[in-house]
């Protein structure tokens, strides 16, 4: 496929606000995650909770708007100049010709738990502001109305794979004339639905996420947001490209990957034809990497199935824990910074590797120069998405 220029991108989690501190992060081990203290909940265990929502505030006119994942949002545009590049493009291309692709998984629902919390069982308030909090088109339209987009607009939520979809959603729509610059990512913010949703199946951890290590016992529930553009046509030297994407829906099983990994393999195979490589042209692999005993073998057996073990491979859920709709943007992000910085991050809280499992994550980051990446996000329900980015327009 054509290589598409990403043009500016930017994220925010509970390792930091904007691309600097993050990467900042990345090198130093310095994680985001902390004993759950979100509100009410009475959980054992860590979160990757981001600093300044509570006080965060929507301008006036998008108070409808109020909640904790629109404010994520709202936050998460301003870092990096993110949202002046967005209307730099929009200036340039028109604002109809400018797409949105957002995912997330659970959009505003905290609102909508806050009110049952607070009246019980009956229906909601007249008054409630449901479509602009709680609906899945919340996320966009309030995206949408901020940074003055009128082209193509919608949410993908496919759990896990959610936000690394709309990449490829982007490229089909640009590909098909439909637009000429997409502006995707993903956002998702704590709640109290995912996070007894999760305990309730079993895939918690107590303690700060080992993703890939022997005593590995389950995953940390974070939130971020991540934003990247994509623009048809040249580029100044040295813009990073997505090269290829590939997708796969194996329906295994509601919440336990295949064990053979079948379905990520397909997503994987998919985005390095489309980059037009093989696996052992890539430099750097980023992980789903869970956590979760089933996910991690699952996806070792997928990936040494394509990948020579010589490419380097991490997880950075250690850092944000899994931010769930939100992560697929939030790691191709992650994976953009190391084509641009030349670091490959590390697996945090990786120190006793699994005999069964036979990649050789990074423990540690280091220095590698990387210039051609590949993104996994696998989901529930077998919804997988792949990507490959490399490093010059």
């Amino acid at each position: 496929m054509e290589p598409l220029p990403v043009t500016a991108y930017t994220l925010s989690t509970a390792i930091g606000q904007g691309t600097a501190s993050s990467l900042a992060a990345l090198q130093s081990g310095t994680s985001g995650l902390r004993p759950c203290d979100y509100e009410d909940a009475r959980l054992d265990t860590w979160i990757g909770r981001v600093a300044g929502l509570e006080a965060t505030s929507l301008p006036a006119e998008w108070q409808p708007y109020d909640c904790r994942n629109n404010r994520l949002a709202f936050q998460g545009l301003r870092n990096d100049g993110f949202s002046d590049r967005v209307i730099k493009a929009r200036a340039h291309h028109g604002p109809e010709r400018v797409g949105l692709f957002l995912g997330t998984s659970t959009s505003g629902i905290r609102e909508t738990e806050h009110l049952i919390q607070s009246q019980g069982d009956g229906p909601l308030p007249a008054d409630y502001h449901y479509r602009e909090t709680h609906n899945l088109v919340s996320l966009v339209e309030f995206v949408a109305g901020i940074l003055g987009l009128s082209g193509p607009a919608f949410t993908i939520s496919t759990a896990c794979s959610s936000s690394a979809k709309v990449f490829a959603t982007a490229y089909r729509y640009i590909q098909a004339g439909l637009c000429d610059a997409a502006v995707v990512g993903g956002v998702d913010s704590l709640c109290l639905t995912t996070l007894y949703g999760f305990n309730a199946l079993e895939l918690v951890a107590p303690h700060p996420c080992k993703p890939w290590d022997r005593y590995r016992e389950g995953l940390n529930i974070g939130e971020g947001a991540a934003f990247a553009l994509l623009e048809r046509g040249p580029a100044p030297a040295g813009t990073p490209v997505l090269l290829g994407y590939g997708e796969s829906s194996d329906g295994y099983h509601i919440s336990t990957p295949h064990p053979e990994g079948r379905g990520a393999i397909g997503a994987m195979r998919d985005a390095l034809e489309r980059a037009g490589i093989q696996g052992r042209d890539l430099d750097y692999v980023n992980l789903h990497g869970t956590a979760t005993p089933s996910n991690d073998r699952s996806e070792d057996t997928a990936v040494r199935s394509l990948i020579p073990t010589a490419v380097p491979c991490s997880s950075t859920k250690g850092w944000t824990g899994h931010t769930l709709g939100a992560a697929g943007a939030i790691e191709a992000v992650v994976s953009l910074l190391a084509l641009e910085s030349g670091f490959v991050p590390g697996t945090l809280n990786h120190e006793h590797p699994d005999p069964e499992l036979g990649l050789p994550v990074l423990p540690q980051g280091r220095q590698a120069d990387p210039a051609t990446v590949l993104s996994n996000s696998f989901g529930f329900g077998g919804s997988n998405c792949s990507l490959v980015f490399g490093g010059t327009a």
